[in-house]
C-alpha cells in the first residue's frame, strides 16, 4: 500500500482523459467489460444472540476487586460526559482540528493521562500522548488509543471511549502499583484528527505518526483560508517540515497498535454481545464529482433545449445507488479468478452521496453546475477500484446524452487493512477473560468477529506497525449523532476486556 494511500490527495479524471487503470486491475477486463474478483472474507463467527451483561449488578460488584467499577465504569462514564460538553457548538458537540474545544479537550485528556500515571506531551501535530515505560523502556511499544476530533452534531463515544477506557485500565494498574511491571512501554495516543471535517483530509493526527502524512499537508486550507499550519501556529504549535517528518514513529520501536472503538453499527446489538474483535476495516474512496451545463431563466427555457446539471446528477446518483445495490447487475463476472466472489462484493459494498451543492443556487435559476460527493468503501480493494472505474463510464455517458460537462476529483483512498492474526487472538482472549471476570462464569458464545465499514486511525497506523481493534456494542447502531449511545455496562465490559489485554504485557 502506498504512503499515500490514508491521506487526502487529488487526481483529477476529466471527461476526456483516457482511464488507465492499473495492470492487476485490467488484467480482470476484457472488451470494455469490468470483471469484478471480490475475494471472500468471512465477517463473523458463529454466534448466539443471547448474550447480554443487565444481570450484572451491585452483587457481582462486590464480588471481587478485579472489576474496579468505580474505575472502569462509573469514572470512563462521567469522564465521556464531560468531555461530551467541551464543544465549539452551542448546543451540539462538535470539535474540530485545533479549534478552541478540540485545545481545551486535549489539555483535560493530558490531565487524565497523569492521573493514570503517565508522562505526557503534545507534539508538533496536536497529538497528545501519555507513555509508562514499564521494566523495559527500550522495548517495542505497545501504542493504543483514538481521536478526539469529532464530527458535527456528533456523539459523546466516537473516539472518546478509546482513549477514557484505556486510561481508566492503566489507572487501575497505577492504582495496584503494577504499572511498573509491564514487560514493554505502553503509549496512549489521542489523534488530533480522524474525522477530517476542517481540512477534509482525515487522519492527519495519526498519518503523521505512520509517516505517511506529505509536507504539503501542512497547506491545505479550511474554508477560511486557513491552513494546517497557521491553525497549529495560532496554539503555539510552530510545525515544518522538517519536524513533521520527526513525527514518524521508527517501526522498529513499535511492537503494535491497538484501538478500542464503538461498533457505530447494528451487528452487536442485533447478536445480543457486547464486544467484538474486528477482523478487518473496509477500504474507501471519495470523490468529488462536478457537472457543468447551462445556466438559465427557469421560465423561459425550453426543456427541450436545456443542458440541466442537476438533471444529470440526479440521473448519476441513482445509477450509483443501482450499482452499489446491485453490483452484479453492472459487473460482469466471468469466473476466471476463482479466489474472488461477486456474492461477497454485493454484501460488503456500500456507496453514499453524502453533499450536494448548486451554483447560482436560485429557485428561478437553471443552475450552471452542480457539484456532489461520493463515498464507496468495501472490503475489497480490487472491488472498489471496479465500482469506481464502472461508475466513471457510466457517468460520462450522461453527461454526453444531457451535453454536460463532467469531472471527477479523487479526494481520498485509503487501501482496506487487515487485523493482525496475534493481536485478534490475545484480544479475543481478554474479551473472554473480562466478561467472565463480569459473569462470574464461564462464557459459552463465541466472540463475534466482525468486519468495520468505518474508517479508523487504525488504518494509518498500520502503514507504522501491526494492528488490532476491539469494538464495542452502540445502542441502535447508531453514530456520528447525539443519540450515539453506549450502555454503562458495556462501557464496563470494554474496560475489563482492555485490563486484561494490557495484562498480557506484564
Amino acid at each position: 500500500m502506498a504512503a499515500m494511500a490514508t491521506v487526502t490527495h487529488v487526481t483529477k479524471i476529466t471527461h476526456h482523459s483516457a482511464i488507465n487503470p492499473s495492470s492487476i486491475f485490467t488484467s480482470c477486463f476484457r472488451n470494455s467489460l469490468v470483471l469484478v474478483c471480490y475475494l471472500v472474507l468471512l465477517l463473523s463467527s458463529t454466534i448466539s444472540p443471547s448474550f447480554g451483561l443487565s444481570g450484572v449488578g451491585e452483587e457481582d460488584e462486590n464480588r471481587g476487586s478485579d472489576l474496579y467499577p468505580e474505575i472502569l465504569r462509573d469514572e470512563v462514564v462521567a469522564r465521556l460526559h464531560q468531555l461530551g460538553v467541551v464543544s465549539d457548538g452551542d448546543g451540539y458537540l462538535e470539535r474540530t482540528f485545533m479549534s478552541p474545544a478540540a485545545v481545551r479537550a486535549g489539555n483535560l485528556i493530558r490531565e487524565w493521562m497523569e492521573d493514570a500515571g503517565l508522562r505526557t506531551w503534545v507534539d508538533s501535530l496536536g497529538n497528545v500522548h501519555g507513555r509508562v515505560e514499564g521494566r523495559n523502556a527500550s522495548a517495542e511499544a505497545l501504542l493504543m488509543g483514538s481521536h478526539l476530533d469529532t464530527v458535527v452534531d456528533a456523539g459523546k463515544f466516537d473516539g472518546s471511549l478509546g482513549i477514557i477506557s484505556v486510561l481508566a485500565a492503566l489507572k487501575v494498574l497505577s492504582i495496584n502499583g503494577k504499572l511498573g511491571e509491564l514487560s514493554r512501554p505502553v503509549e496512549v495516543i489521542a489523534f488530533s484528527d480522524e474525522e477530517g471535517v476542517r481540512f477534509q483530509s482525515t487522519f492527519l493526527g495519526s498519518a503523521a505518526v505512520a509517516g505517511i502524512l506529505p509536507v504539503s499537508a501542512l497547506k491545505i486550507t479550511d474554508k477560511s483560508d486557513v491552513t494546517i499550519q497557521d491553525a497549529l501556529k495560532k496554539n503555539s504549535i510552530e510545525i515544518t517540515e522538517e519536524n513533521l517528518l520527526q513525527l514518524k514513529y521508527d517501526p522498529k520501536s513499535v511492537w503494535g497498535y491497538v484501538e478500542i472503538h464503538i461498533e457505530q453499527g447494528p451487528v452487536l446489538e442485533w447478536v445480543g454481545f457486547p464486544l467484538a474483535v474486528v477482523k478487518g476495516i473496509a477500504g474507501q474512496t471519495r470523490l468529488k464529482v462536478t457537472m457543468r451545463g447551462s445556466q438559465g431563466h427557469a421560465g423561459t427555457v425550453p426543456m427541450s433545449m436545456r443542458h440541466d446539471p442537476m438533471a444529470a446528477a440526479a440521473e448519476a446518483i441513482v445509477l450509483l445507488e443501482s450499482l452499489c445495490k446491485h453490483p452484479q447487475d453492472f459487473l460482469p463476472f466471468d469466473g476466471h479468478c476463482k479466489s474472488f466472489s461477486m456474492k461477497s462484493l454485493s454484501t460488503s459494498l456500500v456507496c453514499t452521496v453524502g453533499e450536494i451543492s448548486t451554483w447560482p443556487s436560485a429557485s428561478n435559476v437553471i443552475p450552471g453546475q452542480v457539484t456532489f460527493t461520493v463515498d464507496l468503501r468495501t472490503i475489497d480493494d480490487m472491488g472498489r477500484e471496479a465500482v469506481v472505474y464502472e461508475f466513471s463510464n457510466r457517468m460520462y455517458q450522461i453527461c454526453d446524452k444531457r451535453s454536460v460537462s463532467c469531472t471527477i476529483d479523487r479526494k481520498h483512498d485509503a487501501d482496506a487493512v487487515i487485523c493482525d492474526s496475534e493481536l485478534s487472538s490475545k484480544l479475543k482472549s481478554a474479551t473472554y477473560i473480562g466478561l467472565k471476570r463480569m459473569t462470574g462464569g464461564a462464557i459459552q458464545d463465541e466472540i463475534p468477529v466482525v468486519m468495520s465499514g468505518a474508517g479508523h486511525d487504525a488504518m494509518a497506523l498500520s502503514h507504522l506497525t501491526k494492528v488490532g481493534m476491539l469494538f464495542v456494542r452502540c445502542r441502535g447502531g447508531i453514530s456520528h449523532s447525539p443519540e450515539e449511545h453506549v450502555l454503562d455496562v458495556d462501557v464496563w465490559a470494554s474496560g475489563l476486556a482492555i485490563l486484561a489485554f494490557i495484562e498480557t504485557q506484564m
